[in-house]
């Protein structure tokens, strides 16, 4: 499903319009949306307060106001700006409800806020801002939020238009203060904002609204981010032939673990293995192996003679370990020193033809040689946390949070590779396609572990055969779903990241059925 942020949407706007759909005609079909999505959250006799702004997200107010007049409500608009000063489509709005006879009060100052005023039971439609914020609200909208949001507390229910006030359309980022709505009735196609946490949260239920616009419209702005549905990512991976065998259901090599780190390569395993990889190999330090492969009796092994970090003296080793791999995953809990990066790539060249799955220490290796990211030997998936995204991008982990769609794209053009940046919404990104929003998974997930399944995972559906950017969202998407089921058993405070690679199988069984 596509999902659009500020700009996007109004390119898309700007379209419908050139192909002869009135701009009133969208106005007026998001309104009457609103008034409908009012009436549904409320009882019967319940009153509705429109609180309007000055621009087009007010207009749509306007039209909801006069609706639910129309049909027999008690409502009333509570205007942040002259509606004399309206402008185009919403000037066209505020007329007829005028017209219509709505009842309305301007606020002129937010020293009397005293018309925003509404009892338990009834609702607030907020049609303040939506997808026109560009800075922290301030003055008068600010303290219109803080009364909404303390109606809210008292009872009343509120209703955003298109996204909360507050909120970005874009990142979901709250910059100031914001409104928290019980439900968001959003138009045309859902926000990025309304996806991306903060924003998830604050938006409460998310209805998006067809307004009218031609499929011809969207299709002249190209899209650059999608949120991957259970049927969109289950069409990616294809069943099992009925005549499959180990050798046939993909090969994984892993190169995992260390002293103090072995369960970061017995969770690696566990997420290849659970993910459908016919045969998987362990290459590890001999004192690291019997304790990853403990209670792992599926998995080979191949030691890593010496000790020490992972260096040049070891791509013998790794090499002759990887010619029967399909897929390579390196990284969860390997001990690295000044030469793993090095030795990773050098890998990679050696064995160009198979993909590889670059994580945690791996990743941090690249961080210290960044001049080693990009122009890969072999189709590379990276899967960074905000943390590891940071050092390989040399800034904070606000900056990365600030924008994280934007971030993983341009990464991914930069590096020329798929990059899974984790987090709550995890998103996956490749060159010259649109982005991929992963709406599975919960805060339990928030645990040591659970992205070294992730690594193993996409491992297994890259040894498979599917495409990188395939494998890499398909994963996200059955490890996020993994995750929540495994909150259903153990709550979210009580996941581990066993618990999670151990109901990949139950989300296989899920698609089967």
């Amino acid at each position: 499903m596509r999902i659009c942020g500020a700009a996007e949407m109004r390119a898309i706007d700007r379209a419908a319009v050139g192909l002869g759909v009135p701009g009133a005609a969208l106005m007026e079909r998001a309104g009457t949306a609103v008034a409908h999505a009012a009436r549904a959250l409320v009882a019967p006799g319940a009153r509705a307060v429109v609180v309007c702004g000055g621009g087009n997200n007010g207009g749509d107010g306007w039209v909801a106001a006069r609706v639910l007049r129309d049909e027999g409500r008690e409502a009333r608009v509570v205007s942040l700006a002259d509606p004399g000063g309206l402008q185009g489509d919403a000037r066209g709005a505020y007329e007829r409800a005028r017209q219509a006879g709505v009842p309305f009060e301007v606020i002129g100052a937010a020293a009397d806020l005293s018309p925003l005023s509404a009892v338990a039971g009834d609702v607030v439609v907020d049609a303040i801002l939506g997808t026109g914020l560009s800075r922290p609200p301030e003055g008068l909208a600010a303290a219109a939020i803080a009364r909404i949001e303390a109606l809210r507390a008292a009872g009343v229910k509120v209703l955003a238009v298109d996204v909360p006030s507050g909120v970005s359309a874009d990142t979901g980022l709250a910059p100031g203060v914001c409104v928290h709505a019980d439900a968001t009735v959003t138009f045309g196609f859902q926000k990025r904002g309304l996806v991306l946490f903060p924003g998830a949260a604050a938006a409460g239920e998310v209805a998006v609204a067809d307004i009218g616009i031609p499929p011809e419209a969207a299709a002249q702005v190209p899209a650059a981010c999608e949120l991957l549905a259970s049927r969109e990512a289950r069409a990616l991976v294809p069943s099992r032939a009925r005549d499959a065998h180990k050798g046939t259901a993909g090969r994984v090599l892993v190169i995992a673990g260390s002293i103090g780190k072995t369960g970061a390569a017995h969770l690696a395993l566990a997420g290849a293995l659970r993910g459908g990889a016919g045969l998987v190999t362990l290459a590890a330090r001999p004192s690291v192996l019997p304790f990853a492969l403990a209670g792992r009796p599926e998995a080979m092994s191949h030691a890593l003679h010496g000790d020490g970090p992972l260096a040049a003296a070891d791509r013998p080793a790794l090499v002759d370990a990887a010619k029967d791999a399909d897929a390579v995953v390196a990284g969860p809990g390997i001990p690295r020193g000044p030469g793993t990066a090095r030795l990773l790539r050098d890998l990679l060249a050696h064995t160009p033809s198979r993909p590889a799955v670059l994580d945690a220490d791996a990743l941090n290796a690249l961080a210290d040689e960044p001049s080693l990211l990009g122009n890969w030997p072999s189709p590379v998936v990276l899967t960074p946390h905000p943390g590891e995204m940071a050092r390989l991008c040399s800034c904070t982990i606000a900056e990365v949070q600030a924008n994280r769609i934007e971030l993983a794209r341009a990464k991914a053009e930069a590096w020329g590779c798929v990059v899974i940046l984790k987090g709550a919404r995890s998103v996956v990104a490749a060159p010259d396609r649109p982005a991929s929003v992963i709406p599975t998974g919960n805060p339990g997930m928030a645990t040591g572990g659970t992205g070294d399944v992730l690594a193993g995972l996409v491992g297994a559906l890259l040894a498979s055969g599917l495409d990188p950017f395939d494998a890499a969202r398909a994963a996200a998407w059955v490890h996020g779903r993994a995750g929540d089921l495994a909150a259903e058993t153990h709550g979210e405070r009580g996941l581990l990241a066993l618990d999670l690679a151990e109901r990949i199988g139950a989300v296989w069984a899920e698609w089967d059925r």
